[in-house]
This record gives C-alpha cells, structure tokens and sequence, in this order.
C-alpha cells in the first residue's frame, strides 16, 4: 500500500508548542509528513534569529522529547527563492514525493492549489500566545517564554546564546539611531 505523505512548511523561528500541535495533528492525517524549514538562508535577525541548522536541532529534538517515531517524518531546510510562478517545482525536487499540503499561509496554499494539490489549512493552537514572534518577543522583554516552547527547544536557545543573540540583533546601530 502506498504511503500517504503530506507536505508542511513553516519558519520555526523558534520551534515552539503549536508547531508540535499541528505536526502531531497532521500526522493523524498523513502516514508520514515532510517538514520544511522554511526561509532556511535566512538568521541573525530580529525575525528569524535561528539558523536552518539550529531549527533543524530544535525540531528533531522537539518531536523525539514528544515521542514522535523518526521513521514518519523528514525535515527538509528549504530556502526561499524569489520566483513564485516556479516555487512549488521547487519545493517538489528538494522533497521526497507528497500528496498533501498543510498550511495557514494564503501564499503557500495559492501556489500549490494552482498546481492541483489538496491543500489543508491545519488548525492554530493558541496563535495569539503559541507564534515565534510572541516567543521572540518574550525573550526580548525577559518574560517567561520557555512554556511556549518545547524544553529541548529551550535547551538549544540556551545552547547557542540565543537570547543574548536576540538582544544584540535588537539594538539599533549608531548609524540608525542617528537618523
């Protein structure tokens, strides 16, 4: 029998508990899901401080602390390109062959729905609290952001210096503040 495989990108910036709900979710859908680490070229930013390398480590280490077999999911770094009309052939030669397509974001869905693909729209978990740029901004104000996080994201963040990273990335050069 041929295996169902969906398809679920997102930026991870930083992998945080709703990115666990809604795996743990499409996986009651699909056999196996390909987890693509979105805008993988991009880090030591504001918004996306993490690099694809550090989201990697985070995930695989989020999903085996929440006991989520290996064997059902591949994470894919997947870097952006600025050519939508040839976005999607994209992501299908950087990816094992998929059915479905999760995702919240009205681009995303556009783009494989023009090209005949099913696209789910997964469900948000606690958006208002559960997104990496509430968790971002909880670390840049020192409130408690780590119950938003799985703990060995949190490991990680503490790992590579992540918040003082974060703060670094938020003070204005001389040159900006000047204006």
């Amino acid at each position: 029998m041929k295996e169902k495989r969906g398809l679920l990108i997102g930026r991870m910036q930083p992998v945080h508990n709703g990115h666990i709900q809604v795996i743990k979710k499409t996986l009651e859908e699909v056999d196996e899901i390909i987890i693509g680490i979105g805008s993988a070229q991009l880090s030591h930013t504001i918004t996306d401080p993490f690099t694809a390398g550090e989201r990697v480590m985070m995930l695989t280490k989020a999903l085996a602390e929440n006991s989520i077999n290996s064997a059902r999911y591949y994470i894919i770094p997947i870097q952006d390109i600025q050519m939508n009309a040839v976005w999607v052939s994209h992501i299908k030669m950087l990816t094992p062959p998929f059915g479905n397509v999760f995702s919240g974001n009205p681009l995303v869905q556009q783009l494989f729905e023009e090209e005949g693909y099913d696209v789910d729209r997964p469900p948000l978990f606690k958006r208002e609290k559960l997104s990496g740029t509430e968790v971002r901004r909880r670390m840049l104000e020192d409130e408690n952001w780590k119950k938003l996080v799985p703990t060995s994201t949190a490991k990680i963040i503490e790992e590579i210096n992540g918040i003082e990273r974060l703060n670094h990335l938020a003070k204005k050069e001389v040159s900006e503040i000047a204006k």
